[in-house]
């Protein structure tokens, strides 16, 4: 039997509090890690990504031997020890040179993993432009037809955008935009571009936009993946009850985005209707039509006796 161990210290409480599953989730995230063996190149990039997402990013030091297609519960245990739901990994060997691994978790479960190679690399520091400040939201654009027709770019494009999305807010302003990622799938690889937007004065109220590379620029060629089911990648996207909007009843809009409702009401009595007492309008008894109607014969006859006078 397995006994549930309760915390005894209220730093014990908070932290399993932090871990535990939340309606709203928290800011996601990323363990990168380093292999065994690996390049300057390699290194590089681990750094370079690692100062984009500096905020929600943890950096393990020391070189850790193993191999995520073939074990993957060191990469388990390093997610619930750091509660990081995604990872990047940086390797390098002859057969596979240049190696980072982007994946996810689910539940502290690898849920996808993605191997890219590194044909191409240039860091920021080799650019000598302004750049942005660490922790800025960037605009994610995805260029190419890959992402939309080969099902595993599609999954690497919902990758990318997990891992640099950043946190959620209910708004941007204008100004605060700039950082942009730019990621194209083209003749076979993956281009990563990152850029600092500068807006400058175009003599209206649109600013002029204009992009500088701040780096890094990687070339990048898909290798391996392991993605998940189709039943758990569904899971794994469920949304709670209470974050699901309600369905409102009777209520439509329309092609034009008018807002259109239904009104139920009951069968109204008209006899009770408060109206404009008039007296034309006002019902007689059928015994006052009688009287009326016997008048009006007396007063016809009285006129025709006048008239035979």
């Amino acid at each position: 039997m397995q006994r549930i161990v309760k915390p005894k210290t209220q730093r014990a409480k908070r932290a399993l509090e932090k871990r535990d599953a939340k309606i709203t989730e928290n800011t996601k995230k990323c363990t990168f890690i380093r292999g065994g063996n690996t390049s300057e190149t390699v290194t590089r990039a681990l750094k370079e990504l690692y100062i984009l997402k500096k905020t929600s990013g943890i950096m393990m030091q020391r070189k850790n031997m193993m191999r995520p297609f073939e074990d993957r519960s060191q990469l388990e245990h390093f997610a619930k020890k750091n509660d990081s739901s995604l990872f990047l990994f940086g390797s390098h060997s002859k057969k596979r040179p240049h190696n980072l691994v982007f994946g996810r978790m689910f539940d502290f479960q690898v849920l996808d993993m993605v191997e890219l190679g590194i044909d191409k690399f240039t860091s920021m520091y080799e650019i000598k432009n302004a750049k942005c400040m660490s922790g800025t939201k960037p605009c994610l654009v995805f260029s190419g037809d890959l992402f939309e027709t080969e099902h595993e770019y599609k999954r690497l494009k919902n990758l990318m955008i997990d891992f640099f999305r950043g946190p959620v807010v209910p708004n941007i302003r204008l100004a605060g935009l700039e950082h942009v990622i730019s990621i194209t799938a083209i003749n076979g690889k993956v281009l990563f571009r990152s850029y600092r937007v500068s807006m400058k004065k175009s003599g209206s109220k649109t600013p002029r936009v204009e992009l500088q590379d701040i780096g890094p620029s990687m070339d990048l060629v898909l290798r391996r993946c392991h993605l998940a089911s189709l039943d758990l990648y569904k899971q794994s996207m469920k949304k709670p009850k209470q974050l699901k909007p309600k369905k409102k009843k009777n209520i439509k809009h329309d092609v034009f985005g008018t807002k259109l409702g239904r009104i139920h009401m009951e069968s109204q009595d008209l006899d009770k209707l408060q109206i404009r007492k008039v007296k034309a309008l006002k019902r007689q008894k059928p015994s006052d039509v009688k009287k009326d109607a016997e008048v009006g014969v007396e007063t016809k006859k009285a006129k025709t006796d006048d008239a035979a006078r």
